[in-house]
């Protein structure tokens, strides 16, 4: 989210340690009322709703609903790699584009592109995959690694 021009958040005093304690609260419960955190974190309410309200301002947080695919039918998840010959920021902003592809980061080493992709099933993989993604301009070749058990998936880095 923050570029090199932009300071980091605990650059810019947003992140100490009680914003850190507030962010914790919100990981374990997006829900949790404001006057459970500030008593928690032993501020007053008013103060932890100014407190998230910049977080969520500066992008540093989000809060939002996270689903389990598999609960709404999406029976088939898979990360694919891709190796391109062209502008490499052009590629991920159309992977970005598809529906199917919640995740995607440009990376150093063996593919220069990783997207995640919730398809509904094997079909829909392929279609997406082995057609889509292939026909994309400048991609020479993709490698499809799909999902056979989600072991761990955590959203609670940062404040520790």
């Amino acid at each position: 989210m923050s570029s090199a021009a932009e300071p980091l958040p605990a650059a810019t005093g947003l992140l100490d340690e009680v914003g850190k304690a507030i962010i914790e609260q919100l990981q374990e419960d997006g829900r949790r009322p404001y006057a459970t955190i500030a008593r928690a974190v032993g501020l007053s309410e008013a103060a932890v709703r100014q407190r998230v309200a910049r977080l969520q301002e500066a992008g540093v947080i989000q809060i939002v609903a996270v689903t389990d695919p598999l609960q709404l039918g999406f029976r088939r998840q898979a990360m694919v790699g891709v190796r391109t010959a062209g502008d490499v920021v052009a590629l991920a902003d159309e992977l970005a584009r598809m529906p199917e592809v919640d995740y995607v980061v440009i990376t150093a080493g063996s593919f220069d592109v990783l997207a995640e992709a919730v398809c509904e099933d094997d079909e829909h993989l392929l279609e997406l995959a082995g057609r889509r993604i292939r026909a994309l301009p400048g991609v020479q070749s993709t490698e499809t690694f799909v999902y056979m058990k989600l072991h761990k998936q955590h959203y609670n880095w940062g404040t520790r």
